[in-house]
């Protein structure tokens, strides 16, 4: 149990450090974008309040509205017990077991194997799985894939998930201000307005346009990480609550084998799912550096070390 608690601690470590990142980030590129627009680094401030008064207004509408768009844009069905006994049986056991209330239970009518889980807290969640997993796995495995998608629910990734989100959205909003404003001309005019040495002025307006431009994708990266993270804890949070992770390691070998791609899946809602649902052709170093999940033979290792130690 002391390895579990270990395991799951450094996870939630890695991602409280990542968004202490992010935010350290923010608040320097808004500094660099108001030096450069002003020749005030003060100036950053309010910019960075307009920034996250917009985007926490976007963030509130997708951290209610989010979960049921999530599930009509991926053809979800949601099902009773009638519908699917054994499914909801592991659904029920599994909950009691993790102390969660009931989440509502979705079918994805789509025969490529997949599962996730969405909504804002405990009270207000749902799991949904695919007529192909479904159908593929046995119940060690099924159990192993649900717990999964309830430890996601359990740890508030879904919270943590719509927290990036917003601050992502915060360093585009921020660029796209100052490349815009660069490009109509008003940042120029403003900085030659100002008293200062022209030359460092020259050299911060220089910098802020390459910040403006790599800092989305360095953004895009940090979320990355986070999510990343966030299935590593989730994939030791379901072994320490079926006690048996040798059941979600199969299962992800089952889908690692999977080549088909959900149709139904975008790259807005890829994170969401268990393993990533686009099946693409990029270069394996590629493929890692912008995946929104861990490699699954890691993950796998990781799991079966975990079933060693408790044995």
């Amino acid at each position: 149990m002391a390895e579990f608690e270990t395991l799951i601690s450094k996870n939630k470590r890695n991602s409280i450090l990542l968004i202490i990142l992010f935010v350290f980030f923010i608040t320097a590129l808004a500094l660099l974008i108001g030096w450069a627009v002003t020749g005030n680094p003060r100036a950053a401030i309010p910019s960075l309040i307009i920034a996250l008064v917009v985007s926490s207004v976007f963030g509130l509408i997708g951290y209610y509205a989010g979960p049921s768009m999530v599930l009509a844009m991926s053809g979800a069905r949601q099902i009773q017990k009638r519908d699917d006994p054994q499914l909801y049986n592991v659904v029920e056991e599994l909950t009691i077991a993790a102390g969660l209330p009931m989440p509502r239970v979705y079918m994805i009518n789509d025969t490529a194997m997949n599962a996730f889980a969405t909504g804002r807290d405990p009270q207000h969640a749902a799991v949904a799985v695919t007529r192909g997993l479904r159908d593929r796995l046995n119940r060690d495995e099924l159990q192993g894939v649900i717990a999964h998608e309830l430890s996601h629910i359990r740890n508030l990734d879904i919270r943590m998930a719509t927290l990036v989100v917003v601050l992502v959205g915060i360093v585009v909003l921020l660029c796209d201000f100052f490349l815009r404003f660069t490009f109509w001309g008003g940042g120029r005019r403003r900085s030659r307005g100002r008293g200062g040495d022209p030359r460092i002025q020259l050299i911060i307006f220089i910098i802020a346009i390459a910040f403006a431009i790599l800092a989305p994708i360095f953004a895009k990266l940090i979320q990355l990480a986070i999510s990343r993270q966030r299935e590593y804890l989730a994939d030791a949070s379901a072994a320490r609550l079926t006690r048996y992770p040798e059941g979600l390691a199969k299962a992800l070998g089952k889908l690692s084998a999977d080549r088909e791609p959900l149709e139904v899946a975008n790259r807005a809602t890829a994170h969401l799912y268990i393993v990533t649902p686009l099946k693409t052709k990029e270069r394996k170093s590629a493929r890692a550096l912008f995946s929104t999940h861990p490699p699954i033979q890691e993950r796998i290792r990781r799991l079966r070390s975990i079933g060693a130690i408790g044995q």
